[in-house]
């Protein structure tokens, strides 16, 4: 009954995780755009043929040109986040010696840009697992080591499970699950040394998943490390209720614990139903580890976590909105180039009738490019004289829309000259133009209200860890 249980909680894990498997599509594709390889989108051209941005631009002989704004408008959120900070003195953070130990400014930091980019932050608050310490540590979590249940209230409060991926070595895995017993830890040794390829994929195969299409959750790729699966489940359980009325307390028991009380008439036991977070850790074989309640004041699971903006359980982020302008800008700019580049610029016309005796048509070219040189020609009649033709063919509007998509990428992130530090014209005051740096940071409120709502759940867990 017990192992039907174990493989029921690690099937539910892994189809949490395939839920969460168009959330990774997306932040690969934002991460992409974000840090420079914007060119790398696949479409379908009119034979049929699936091709990158890159190939279809560069087959027409133009060499696609990347001008990444989309990175520098995540810097000036990042920024403007870290100098509010500063201002405030680190107002919200639960307890400054968590915060010096754990340095949050800067992994707050990166947990915003994470939100920026995936529209998702999930942070682990939990003790220290080495011995001898009892400190609070905070980490960010990865979002492609990390799954849940589909969510739909923007608290989450709906999460009946979550969990994480973990690639340790085998010494760091011993610390986790051995509960400082050898027989244990030579056991856990076994389990990840006696063919375990083999049995991790006979068991996705048993439970119907498929191993080679999500090798990311059964496998690790990292050489000497150890995939370990640590899985939270919100489960229900029987419980007795016990009401003392001669020292007025009420305790929740196990309904076997309360059998004691069967004969005293000053307490008063009434059956309910309690939930409670339970954690299990797996290896991919579907062996369990260990497993515990939470041990923890809050009785949660050790996860903080935010999804933006989740509307009907979907996740759209900041960099998400601005890929179609950028992807315009690119467009043009590579399009200019190659016009540029293809259009004639100071070629010379020069008759072949009208050529001087003696002259080669080396000769020609360098006295041509030479400063003050003299070079001779033989009119005749009906030859022309030679002449330069220089074309500007570049004056076909791509500046002005050029000039318009940055600004529609400004309007549609938000992010403003203001912000970015930029002298804007027509601005002759500092009262000015703090004014429109405050209007325009009025755009970025919301995605800085969703992420102080994480950051005081996250201290929240801090104080009852």
């Amino acid at each position: 009954m017990e192992q039907n249980v174990n493989v029921a909680v690690l099937d539910a894990a892994f189809r949490a995780w395939n839920s969460g498997a168009q959330l990774r599509k997306s932040r690969l594709r934002n991460k992409r755009f974000a840090y420079g390889d914007q060119w790398g989108d696949v479409s379908v051209d009119a034979s049929g043929n699936v091709l990158t941005d890159w190939q279809r631009y560069s087959a027409n002989g133009a060499l696609p040109v990347t001008n990444n704004l989309i990175r520098n408008l995540m810097r000036t959120v990042v920024g403007r986040y870290r100098v509010q900070e500063l201002e405030n003195g680190n107002a919200g953070v639960a307890a400054n010696d968590v915060a010096r130990f754990n340095n949050l400014n800067e992994i707050d930091s990166r947990a915003l840009e994470e939100f920026l980019l995936s529209g998702s932050c999930v942070q682990r608050i939990d003790r220290s697992a080495e011995a001898g310490m009892n400190h609070v540590v905070v980490e960010n979590v990865n979002p492609n080591k990390f799954f849940v249940n589909a969510l739909c209230d923007v608290r989450g409060w709906d999460c009946e499970i979550v969990g994480q991926l973990h690639d340790l070595s085998i010494a760091r895995l011993l610390q986790r699950v051995a509960c400082g017993s050898r027989r244990k830890a030579l056991w856990v040794r076994r389990l990840y040394t006696d063919n375990a390829q083999a049995r991790s994929e006979a068991f996705a195969h048993s439970i119907g998943a498929d191993s080679q299409s999500a090798t990311q959750f059964w496998h690790t790729d990292e050489p000497g490390k150890c995939r370990a699966i640590e899985v939270w489940t919100l489960e229900s359980r029987e419980v007795a209720v016990c009401h003392n009325r001669l020292t007025a307390q009420v305790t929740v028991e196990s309904p076997s614990a309360a059998r004691k009380y069967k004969d005293c008439g000053h307490v008063d036991v009434k059956w309910d139903v309690a939930t409670l977070w339970h954690c299990r850790w797996f290896t991919p074989m579907g062996d369990l580890l260990a497993e515990w309640d939470s041990p923890y004041e809050h009785k949660s699971h050790p996860f903080a976590m935010k999804f933006y903006p989740l509307t009907d359980g979907e996740v759209h982020s900041f960099v998400e909105g601005i890929i179609d302008q950028q992807k315009h800008v690119n467009r043009m700019i590579t399009l200019l180039d190659h016009i540029m580049a293809s259009c004639a610029k100071g070629v010379l016309l020069y008759p072949e009738t009208a050529l001087p005796d003696g002259f080669t048509w080396a000769d020609v070219r360098r006295v041509w490019s030479s400063t003050g040189g003299i070079l001779p020609y033989s009119p005749q009649m009906g030859t022309e004289k030679p002449e330069q033709i220089s074309a500007n063919a570049t004056d076909i509007g791509g500046y002005e829309m050029i000039k318009l998509q940055m600004q529609l990428l400004e309007d549609v992130s938000g992010v403003n000259g203001s912000l970015q530090g930029k002298a804007l014209p027509g601005v002759n005051s500092a009262n000015m133009y703090q004014l429109q740096a405050d209007n325009a940071s009025m755009a970025m409120a919301d995605i800085y209200g969703s992420f102080t709502a994480f950051r005081n759940a996250r201290n929240s867990k801090i104080e009852a860890v």
